[in-house]
C-alpha cells in the first residue's frame, strides 16, 4: 500500500467547508492546530461520550472547549474571579499568550455551559479552553464549524487514544496526520484538515513543542494576599513555564507549575513505518 495522502487542508476554504458541514452533521474532525492536532467535535453530551469511547477513555470523562478568539473570553465567568487578581490582566495575559501560538485556561465557567463541559475546583465551577493561537488557520474552520453547527463553541480533545486504553504512562498528542489515521481507522466519520505542510507548520512555533498545550489556571490564585497573584500551571505542556512566566511577570503575576505538571509532557515519537 502508498502512503496514506491527506486530501483536506485547513488553509483552503473549500476543504474548511467540507470540514465543517461533516462536523455540523456528527462527525468527528482532526483539525491541524498550531504545530500538531486536535480532535474537534459538536459540543453535545452525546458526542463527546462517544469520543471518550474511541479514545478509550472513561465515557463521563469532562471535555473542554475550544472557539473562535472572540468568544473566548464569554466562556469564563468573570465576576467570580477572585478580587485579588485584576480581570484586565488576566485578559491581557489570555491575549499575549493566545496571540503567540497553541494555549489553555482553565478559570470560572459561564453560566449555561453544561456539566459534561465543566469541573468543579476548590469550589468554583470551572471550564477549560483551549486554543491554537491567533495565527493559527484552523480559527477559520472554527467559525465556519459553529456556524453551520448553530453552536456557540466546540469541544476539543487531544488526537490521541487515552493511556486509559495503551496502558502507556503517558500517550502525547498527534503531530502527523497519518499516525491520527492509524488511532482512529475504527472511526468510519473520521474527517482529517491537516496542515499542507506539518514540518512548516511546526517551524512556524519555535517556542511551542508540537505537544498538547500547556494548561494555566486562574480560579483560585494562591499566595500572599501582599504579594502578586499566583497563577497555577495544571498541565505543562507545548509552552515552556519560563515563558509563560516572562509572559506573566510585566503584568504582576506569577506562575507556579501544580501538583500535576511537574513532569512535561513529551513529544511523539514515529516508528519508521509512518514515515
Amino acid at each position: 500500500m502508498g502512503v496514506w495522502r491527506p486530501h483536506l487542508f485547513v488553509d483552503r476554504p473549500e476543504d474548511v467547508a467540507v470540514a465543517a458541514r461533516a462536523l455540523a452533521g456528527g462527525a468527528v474532525v482532526a483539525v491541524a492546530f498550531g504545530n500538531f492536532y486536535a480532535v474537534v467535535t459538536r459540543p453535545d453530551a452525546g458526542t463527546v461520550r462517544r469520543v471518550n469511547l474511541a479514545k478509550g477513555r472513561p465515557a463521563g470523562q469532562v471535555g473542554s472547549i475550544t472557539a473562535t478568539p472572540g468568544r473566548i473570553a464569554d466562556l469564563f465567568d468573570w465576576s467570580l474571579v477572585p478580587h485579588r487578581l485584576p480581570q484586565r490582566r488576566v485578559r491581557q495575559l489570555m491575549d499575549a499568550l493566545y496571540g503567540a501560538g497553541p494555549f489553555g485556561f482553565r478559570g470560572p465557567a459561564a453560566a449555561g455551559l453544561p456539566a459534561h463541559l465543566t469541573q468543579h475546583d476548590q469550589g468554583v465551577r470551572t471550564t477549560q479552553v483551549i486554543a491554537p493561537g491567533l495565527a493559527c488557520p484552523s480559527n477559520a474552520f472554527f467559525a465556519r464549524a459553529v456556524a453551520e453547527a448553530g453552536v456557540e463553541h466546540l469541544y476539543i480533545t487531544s488526537a490521541n487514544r487515552s493511556r486509559h486504553l495503551t496502558g502507556a504512562d503517558e500517550e502525547p498528542a498527534h503531530w502527523r496526520a497519518d499516525g491520527i489515521v492509524a488511532d482512529f481507522a475504527h472511526l468510519d466519520d473520521l474527517v482529517v484538515l491537516a496542515h499542507r505542510d506539518e514540518a512548516a507548520a511546526r517551524a512556524a512555533y519555535p517556542d511551542h513543542l508540537p505537544a498538547s498545550v500547556t494548561l494555566l489556571s486562574f480560579h483560585a490564585p494562591t499566595g500572599d494576599p501582599e504579594e502578586p497573584p499566583v497563577l497555577t500551571v495544571d498541565r505543562h505542556g507545548s509552552l515552556h513555564l519560563d515563558q509563560v512566566r516572562r509572559a506573566a511577570a510585566p503584568l504582576g503575576l506569577q506562575v507556579r507549575l501544580g501538583p500535576a505538571a511537574g513532569q512535561r509532557l513529551r513529544v511523539r515519537a514515529y516508528a519508521e513505518a509512518l514515515v
